[in-house]
């Protein structure tokens, strides 16, 4: 699925703000999965919960859904060197990027929910509960599946 030229300057217009930080464009130093940075795959989460919420007309809010796709691994480190504050990544980066996102951006509850429970079914106590939530969980699993088998080192 591609945006249109209108889906692509609404997209724009509400990624513009996030995309413009420093802190947010740092993402673009680490490696996500692949050979696709940490950034890069946030704006394609973003890009496809922004698809799917419109093409199968879920009724989630655009702004906020796109802010929790953005954010939700803005945890800002390199997962992949060993440390003892990221052993267990997969498990505790939602709740990371969820409070990095709440201190930088003022997310809303929503928002920090939807970020918090973007790994599940991972973490199993931290279901998604709004359109949004599961609409950046699907979004991210299928982007980061894309990824790891097309986008090798």
């Amino acid at each position: 699925m591609k945006l249109t030229i209108q889906e692509r300057k609404t997209f724009g217009d509400l990624t513009k703000k996030y995309l413009q930080d420093e802190r947010v464009r740092s993402m673009n130093h680490y490696i996500q999965h692949g050979s696709i940075t940490t950034l890069q795959h946030c704006i394609m989460v973003a890009e496809t919960g922004f698809l799917l919420n419109r093409r199968l007309h879920l009724g989630a809010n655009e702004e906020s859904l796109i802010r929790a796709a953005l954010l939700h691994d803005f945890y800002l480190y390199d997962w992949h060197e060993k440390s003892d504050d990221h052993k267990l990544h997969g498990f505790t980066h939602a709740r990371k990027a969820a409070e990095n996102a709440r201190r930088f951006f003022a997310i809303n509850q929503q928002e920090y929910r939807a970020i918090n429970s973007h790994m599940w079914p991972l973490t199993l106590t931290k279901l998604p509960v709004s359109r949004i939530g599961w609409i950046l969980c699907v979004a991210d699993k299928y982007c980061a599946m894309k990824e790891t088998i097309f986008h090798r080192r």
